[in-house]
């Protein structure tokens, strides 16, 4: 995806040691958050809007 262009991937600072499973995100990209597997960087991405992925990480953070 040409919009992924440039994107800089990083990995939850709460992944720890659990094997590889996790996601990671790059939230360096103007208007796009994206999200993938880190066991499959180049398989599948999803994409959000910035409010959209704000909006989730508070309900996940609220689900607590």
């Amino acid at each position: 995806m040409a919009e992924l262009t440039g994107a800089q991937w990083r990995k939850s600072t709460r992944s720890g040691s659990n094997g590889g499973n996790c996601v990671e995100v790059a939230d360096n990209l103007p208007g796009l958050v994206a999200v993938r597997d880190s066991k499959d960087p180049t398989g599948p991405v999803l994409t959000f809007s910035p409010t959209a992925w704000t909006n989730f990480l508070w309900a996940a953070k609220s689900a607590h």
